[in-house]
């Protein structure tokens, strides 16, 4: 590993040297976050020992002709609050060199890839959700002929960051991926409608078998297809994976198989836009390394079906991750917009969005199954299987409603019901039922400032004190009670804009712990410059984007944020 990094940091040296002196190109981008925490009782915020904490990342990109490099340098010292604690040290956190030219493209050492929709394989970097799962090999693409693309990966996983230097994964992920868009590779489809994409994807992992009790396979294999089909304004995708057995840490070590099925069909016209989409999954946890939990070394990307919400309380309250484990859910969302001119579009037009998401338990057959088969199976499941067991449901709908041609509305209503037996967000047991109401207005002044406003209320069920669910305002709320989130966001001008924002646990049980929780915020921007000061109390929540979460606990103090792009 230290040969590696000391290779590429001199091959990267080399490149930015001949770079100076030719037709190469430098791009890149910095972000630096830096707090400095309180200790707050009464929030439940505690402060660390340093008091002062600094994520900070640089990338560094090079391009000459067929050739290309890049590093991006990663410093936590020590890391905000709620990242992993496997993100530790200053230095290279990734870099890699490659060649492309119109049939062959190859990348050594740091890969970003996804086959798909991800069900196989998808390695990418979040860095709101600290979460990086890159491959440390090879990838090689090839492109022989007209929409024909075939591609192969072979490396490590990224398990850490510690010390300053990369720590992989025990096991080792292998890979191809092959895609055909029918209708550029045969002539004779050029000109049809119907526009067809096939594809299929294999990928299988190595680790050693180091456990005394049992016996576990050392090779473990995912494989299936996709297809995507358009004709004029519909859509329909899918794609099925099959893991073999693949004991771990996440199912309890069975020997089951496993399964992951996503299907989508899109509508769309002026005005109009429907899209349904299913997805089965069970046992479906993939990971380089069996002992590994949470989000740590996943291979494979289990995509969510619940609407990506943006709004303080309704994202990171009671959110909905994804359970590789197994799930099966259903998502519905239907946009129309009314014409300008009628009588609900008025002058400048009318949109509602109407949306819900379920999720539920798969069903498991144990009859026939003998608990003595050496086999090591414990049940059977079926596509599409479902059980009567509840994971989450999310109702919502908004009206987006512009007034004038300086004033605009959002009304927003979302009706919430998660399962923190099995989605565990908080210490709270059984279902956790909200009713969320959102209002936010938006004004342009003449002069090209702006203010935006925004009014949340959140509701949660209620208890009798023998634990029964009451259905109205009687009865002790469940959780934290109901909250209430006020922002208001004034834009100066396309340089400087200043924020607060109080979150109010107003319905809290524990009359001490009714706590306000202001957040002051004013920032500059200039060009690819970004440069934000905030201070005040966050409350504990849960980041989530596309199913993948981080826990964010309580804070009181101050954050400096700079971006910039180069």
């Amino acid at each position: 590993m230290k040969k590696l990094l000391i290779s590429t940091a001199i091959l990267t040296g080399s490149l930015a040297a001949f770079g100076q002196i030719s037709t190469g190109n430098f791009t890149g981008n910095i972000e630096s976050t830096f707090q400095y925490l309180n200790e707050d009782s009464i929030i439940g915020a505690t402060q660390p020992a340093q008091k002062g904490l600094l994520n900070s990342y640089m990338n560094v990109f090079y391009t000459q002709g067929n050739f290309r490099a890049g590093m991006r340098f990663e410093s936590y010292l020590p890391r905000i609050q709620g990242y992993p604690s496997t993100f530790d040290g200053t230095g290279l956190g990734m870099r890699y060199v490659g060649y492309a030219n119109d049939i062959v493209d190859i990348t050594l050492g740091s890969i970003y890839e996804q086959f798909g929709s991800g069900l196989a394989l998808r390695a990418y970097e979040d860095r709101a959700l600290g979460y990086d799962n890159m491959l440390d090999g090879m990838r090689l693409i090839l492109r022989p002929y007209k929409g024909i693309t075939i591609k192969g990966v072979y490396g490590y996983q990224r398990y850490a960051f510690l010390e300053g230097r990369i720590v992989h994964s025990d096991g080792i992920v292998r890979g191809f991926d092959g895609e055909m868009h029918l209708n550029e590779t045969f002539k004779k489809l050029a000109d049809k409608k119907l526009d067809i994409t096939l594809g299929g994807s294999f990928v299988s992992k190595y680790q050693e078998d180091d456990n005394e009790d049992l016996i576990l396979p050392e090779n473990v294999g995912t494989y299936g297809g996709r297809a995507k089909l358009r004709y004029g304004k519909f859509t329909l995708d899918g794609e099925y994976m099959y893991k073999g057995q693949d004991p771990s840490q996440d199912n309890g070590y069975n020997y089951n198989p496993g399964h992951a099925a996503v299907f989508n069909f899109g509508y769309t016209q002026k005005g109009l836009g429907i899209l349904l989409s299913a997805k089965s999954v069970d046992n479906m946890s993939y990971r380089s390394d069996r002992t590994k939990q949470l989000q740590n070394v996943l291979i494979n990307y289990l995509p969510s079906l619940n609407k990506t919400h943006t709004y303080n309380l309704v994202a990171s309250l009671y959110p909905y991750a994804t359970q590789p484990v197994g799930e099966i859910a259903y998502q519905a969302e239907v946009l129309y917009t009314f014409k300008k001119g009628s009588k609900l579009g008025g002058k400048y037009g009318t949109s509602i969005n109407a949306n819900i998401s379920t999720a539920f338990q798969p069903m498991r057959h144990t009859s026939g199954i003998d608990p003595l088969d050496s086999t090591g199976v414990t049940y059977t499941s079926g596509l599409f299987d479902m059980s009567d067991s509840l994971y989450w449901r999310d109702i919502n709908f908004n009206i987006t409603k512009k007034f004038t041609k300086n004033f605009n509305m959002i009304l927003s209503y979302y009706n919430i019901v998660l399962n923190n037996d099995v989605a565990t967000v908080t210490k709270e047991k059984g279902f956790i039922k909200s009713n969320i109401v959102v209002l936010e207005l938006g004004y342009k002044f003449k002069n090209h400032q702006s203010i935006r406003a925004e009014f949340q209320t959140l509701f949660v069920n209620r208890r009798d004190s023998l634990g029964n669910e009451t259905g109205s305002f009687s009865g002790t709320p469940v959780d934290k009670g109901d909250w209430a989130t006020v922002v208001l966001e004034y834009t100066i001008n396309s340089n400087l804009f200043v924020s607060i924002m109080d979150q109010y646990n107003f319905g809290n049980p524990d009359s001490h712990h009714r706590a306000h929780h202001p957040y002051f915020s004013v920032g500059y921007i200039h060009e690819a410059t970004r440069f934000t000061v905030s201070y005040g109390r966050q409350r504990a929540g849960l980041f989530c984007v596309g199913g993948v979460c981080r826990p964010v606990p309580a804070s009181n103090g101050l954050t400096i944020s700079f971006t910039q792009s180069f």
